[in-house]
């Protein structure tokens, strides 16, 4: 199933999870999946090697969550450091196992590494997706802009070119102040852009990780949040119950005021996931 039809129905709930290291069995993970199967998410997302590696055991896990534990499964694929035809195989293999969505991304950058030239912007995958298979393009959105691009008009306008090339569906960064999506979301309708918009949530599990992706990410760190951080850095189960918390407000709040969809980044932790989805699964 291609994963934007589900709009038309519910408010989504989905996963991100992500490969575990190459030093590491990939069927580690699927312990995680398992684990994962029965809060019954509408598809879960498997991230891609960063800093511009390559990772084949991406689409291995998504075939196992499709085709073995019965979830819809989406494909990050990041193109700055792949070529065409690179991309035309991973294609191939994605459609040979049944999967149908993907999450076409420029991917980080690396300073050690020399992008190939095939692919300058995430726009350029998204075509080239489109032109090689019939499969439903998901792109990435950043409510408090991309760390590169000098202002929001730009980037919303960028934006914009990404979902007319065939996006037809996002997921946004993690962000931690509402007002902040919501800002966002008005600034997308106003640009003209009318696909289903996933909020990506991160629940807190230290701050030291936290301080980093929000770093990586620009996102802002609402004062009410740094006062949890504060409070509860030194003591690793009082943060995790916090963050919980935490995302859980965020949550109830989004859905009240009718987001599209909850998009989780579990960090491949079972028990964060669980333990909200037991708060909010009447919401959805």
């Amino acid at each position: 199933m291609k994963t934007n039809e589900l709009f038309k129905k519910k408010t989504t709930l989905s996963f991100e999870v992500f490969p575990p290291k190459s030093t590491t069995p990939v069927e580690s993970i699927y312990s995680t999946i398992s684990e994962l199967q029965p809060l019954a998410p509408d598809f879960i997302s498997v991230t891609y090697g960063a800093g511009g590696s390559v990772n084949n055991a991406t689409i291995e896990i998504c075939s196992s969550i499709k085709n073995k534990h019965g979830i819809e499964a989406a494909a990050h694929l990041p193109c700055l450091y792949q070529t065409k035809q690179r991309v035309l195989e991973q294609l191939e293999q994605m459609k040979n196992e049944g999967i149908e969505n993907i999450l076409a991304l420029r991917g980080d950058r690396n300073e050690d590494l020399e992008p190939i030239g095939d692919f300058v912007h995430a726009s350029d995958l998204v075509s080239f997706i489109k032109e090689n298979g019939d499969f439903n393009v998901i792109g990435a959105c950043y409510p408090e802009c991309h760390p590169e691009c000098p202002n929001t008009v730009e980037d919303i306008r960028n934006l914009k070119t990404k979902v007319d090339a065939g996006c037809s569906q996002l997921i946004t960064q993690l962000f931690f102040d509402n007002n902040t999506f919501y800002d966002f979301r008005e600034k997308t309708a106003i640009a003209g852009i009318n696909v289903p918009i996933e909020a990506g949530i991160m629940p807190v599990t230290n701050k030291r990780q936290i301080m980093r992706m929000a770093t990586l990410c620009h996102a802002n760190l609402p004062k009410k949040f740094l006062k949890i951080m504060e409070k509860y850095e030194n003591d690793p189960i009082a943060m995790r119950d916090a963050g919980i918390a935490y995302a859980v407000s965020q949550i109830v709040d989004l859905i009240a005021n009718d987001v599209d969809g909850i998009h989780l980044y579990t960090m491949n932790n079972p028990y964060i996931a669980q333990k909200i989805c037991e708060a909010v699964k009447t919401l959805f």
